[in-house]
Formats: C-alpha cells, structure tokens, sequence
C-alpha cells in the first residue's frame, strides 16, 4: 500500500510538472486568451494591432485588466476605443498595463519594500504607475490617481508574466 501512495504522489507531482511547463510555452497572448476572463483584454490587443509585439521576446510584465475591469470603464469606452480611429489611443492605453522587463510577485514586493513602501514602474508607453501594498494586496496606482488591486499574481508565460487587476488602468493625458 506504501508503494501504491509513493507511486502515486510520484505520478501527480510529474502531471503537475507537465502542466506547469506547457503553460510556460505560452506566450503573454496565448496566456491571456486562454482565460475567460480577459476575452476584452485579447479583442482590445488584436484591435491595437499589439499581437505581434506581445508575442515576442521581450520580457514583458502585464497588468492586465479582467472583463470585470472593462466593464467599470463608463458606458460606451470599450466600443468606442474598438473602433478603427481610435487604435492608437488604445495601444496607448493597453501599453500603459506593460512594463519591460520580467517582475513575478516576488520581484514587485522587493521593490516596493526597496522603495519604502512603493514602487514607480515605468511602463512602455512612458507612463509610471505606482505600486504600493494596502490591506495586504498590491495595488497599483495609475497617474491620475485611479487604483487597480492585483487580484492574481505570476501567470508565467515563455516571455513575460500576467498579474491580473480589477480596474482598467489610464495614462496621463
């Protein structure tokens, strides 16, 4: 019966190996389009015509905002920023959830303590959001003073890593 129970944590710990890295041989858009919490979040990068950059090398930090947080956006937002005319407004926007460079959780917490108590990261649109820790959870705030909780950290993909927030986060205009 030992043998059965070691063979089979044996087995469960190689699946959940197997499981980790094929998930890690998703780039940043194959991550997100794999949830179904972020189908805007994919339709808004395909509209920007950002696909390409975000499969690339990079590494990449993304912020990236749930359905749930385009909805919170008022009435019309996500339409009108779909639209052709306003792709680079959207690019700009989406751009503002992206920071070069590869920070898991635990690299955004060590910066923030380095920081006392905050971190300004620059994302690649040029703009600074500001990480800080209220009530136990990072929370991130935009330049304009709008805040986006991080509700889920260190989804790894083979060129960056997704932290997911609940607000959609907008750069000074």
């Amino acid at each position: 019966m030992k043998i059965f129970k070691n063979t089979a944590l044996i087995v469960a710990a190689m699946l959940l190996s197997i499981n980790a890295m094929s998930q890690t041989k998703k780039n940043i858009v194959d991550v997100a389009a794999s949830s179904e919490a972020h189908t805007t979040l994919v339709a808004a990068v395909k509209a920007a015509d950002l696909v390409a950059t975000l499969k690339s090398d990079g590494p990449f930090t993304v912020f990236a905002p749930t359905n749930d947080a385009f909805a919170k956006l008022p009435a019309g937002t996500v339409d009108n920023l779909l639209m052709p005319e306003n792709k680079s407004k959207l690019a700009g926007i989406l751009t503002y959830h992206v920071v070069a460079g590869n920070l898991d959780a635990k690299a955004v917490m060590a910066a923030i303590k380095e920081g006392g108590g905050k971190a300004v990261l620059t994302t690649v649109a040029g703009g600074r959001l500001t990480a800080t820790v209220i009530k136990g959870k990072v929370v991130l705030t935009d330049e304009n003073g709008g805040q986006a909780t991080v509700t889920a950290t260190d989804l790894k993909a083979i060129n960056g890593v997704i932290h997911v927030i609940d607000r959609v986060l907008m750069p000074k205009d």
